[in-house]
């Protein structure tokens, strides 16, 4: 039987003010192959784990095929705990009341496949080359100009008056 292709993605999210001006960045590299793409976006006003979770989705999406497997390495415990400790089961369980980002988590949900993703936590700002490329990304991207509205975010607020 023949080993299935691998997948890295490296993901990470920024903030300036938490709520501020955000972006995200990743890295997807295809192992044993040089093959590598990068992409980033920033948007007006957000949060840092906003940012951090849509970087995950947005890679996911970008997937072509879910014939590979998959690991994702990402700096942040609440992206990586929410699936590895299985929280996110229990928040759909009860249908996202008093979760913070469920339009994220939905728009996860209709993507993950957790028989060919798996995720890693790596430590942030520790020299990791992807991972620091990824923050340099997702800084630079929080600073471009013209930035995006980052529409759930705006809309969780309007909820809460």
């Amino acid at each position: 039987m023949k080993e299935k292709d691998k997948v890295h993605i490296y993901t990470d999210g920024a903030c300036s003010g938490n709520p501020g001006q955000g972006g995200y960045g990743i890295v997807m590299e295809w192992v044993g192959k040089p093959y590598r793409k990068e992409f980033s976006e920033g948007f007006l006003k957000t949060t840092n784990n906003r940012m951090e979770l849509l970087a995950v989705i947005v890679a996911l999406e970008k997937m072509k095929t879910d014939e590979v497997e998959v690991t994702v390495f990402s700096d942040s415990k609440y992206v990586v705990d929410a699936v590895e400790k299985k929280w996110l089961n229990s928040w759909q369980k009860k249908r996202f009341k008093d979760v913070k980002n469920p339009d994220l988590w939905k728009r996860f949900l209709k993507i993950y496949n957790p028989k060919n993703t798996k995720f890693n936590w790596i430590k942030g700002h520790n020299e990791h080359p992807q991972n620091e490329r990824c923050d340099v990304l997702a800084v630079a991207a929080a600073k471009r100009e013209n930035l995006k509205e980052d529409l759930g975010y705006n809309n969780s607020k309007d909820l809460l008056f």
